[in-house]
């Protein structure tokens, strides 16, 4: 993947989270207080954030580098 394929899909999630904030959806599944990947704890800001979420920002942000 390379730089031009992770900014279009940074843009799509965003674009994602905007629309979803506007017409007021939220996920359905609730946000998990550890990680699925480290079990390191998820800080409440991030959970009440982003709902649904299930890695930490340092998984998630391992994540995103490898896609």
């Amino acid at each position: 993947m390379d730089v031009i394929d992770h900014a279009n899909n940074l843009n799509a999630w965003l674009l994602e989270k905007q629309l979803a904030a506007q017409t007021g959806h939220r996920s359905a599944a609730p946000s998990r207080h550890q990680c699925e990947e480290c079990d390191d704890p998820i800080p409440e800001a991030r959970r009440v954030a982003l709902p649904g979420v299930t890695l930490c920002v340092n998984c998630q942000t391992l994540l995103e580098k490898r896609r």
